[in-house]
């Protein structure tokens, strides 16, 4: 079964919401894989950039009822 997800403006986000998703997505996906290690806020933060320059995605899933950030491909 193919279920598709929701893509979620985040304009249509208070920043607090924006700034908890964000943040639980870096706990849940927050391993690091280059040569620097960065703090929790740098990621955090990082990734709030992503979202703001269209280059991620917040999306939900209703089959598993979670909300994810994935990159936009291309």
């Amino acid at each position: 079964q193919i279920v598709e997800v929701v893509v979620i403006d985040p304009g249509a986000l208070s920043a607090d919401a924006l700034k908890g998703i964000a943040e639980a997505f870096v706990l849940r996906e927050g391993t690091d894989y280059g040569e620097l290690e960065l703090s929790f806020d740098t990621k955090v933060g990082n990734l709030l950039k992503l979202v703001a320059s269209r280059e991620a995605r917040i999306v939900f899933d209703p089959q598993t009822e979670s909300v994810s950030i994935i990159r936009q491909d291309g």
